[in-house]
């Protein structure tokens, strides 16, 4: 038990941070956007990686085995990251504007995933044949998801 708290630490520490900031510094989301963000996070990370991690061994958290901290990952870090990027994305802005946030964010994820490579203590991802440009090919895509769901979440709002 004691070994899979060591390999965590830099999970836990990103975990409290996001979360600290996410809830800190949101100024633009109400509690219903919140809680749709956080699920719809949760959800699709999920199933995202019973695909590309479970399925495929593209990569994996810990270890390969299918363990249950993992759920951290999934639970208490992906949603307040998405929850940052809502807040602070320029949807009043041009496209210009748009783009420029996307691709920042892109290298910020990037910067975070290499951290996560890191040697245990704080490293927690590995990859499998996954490689990196992957992921900076991805993660825009995956931004672009979570931007049209909040704006799904807020028409809805409207109608109401």
């Amino acid at each position: 038990m004691i070994g899979v708290m060591i390999n965590v630490i830099g999970l836990l520490i990103s975990i409290l941070l996001f979360n600290f900031f996410a809830f800190r510094l949101n100024k633009h989301l109400n509690k219903n956007q919140l809680l749709h963000i956080y699920i719809f996070s949760i959800a699709f990370q999920l199933l995202f990686d019973i695909i590309i991690d479970f399925k495929l061994h593209a990569y994996w958290y810990f270890t390969i085995d299918i363990e249950w901290h993992v759920l951290l990952y999934a639970i208490f870090l992906v949603p307040p990251v998405n929850i940052i990027f809502l807040n602070y994305f320029p949807f009043q802005k041009s496209f210009l504007h748009k783009i420029t946030a996307i691709l920042l964010w892109n290298i910020a994820f990037l910067l975070y995933e290499f951290f996560t490579l890191f040697p245990e203590p704080w490293g927690y991802f590995h990859y499998g044949w996954w490689k990196w440009w992957y992921s900076a090919l991805l993660n825009p895509v995956l931004l672009l998801i979570v931007i049209k769901y909040f704006r799904c979440i807020k028409k809805i709002e409207s109608s109401l």
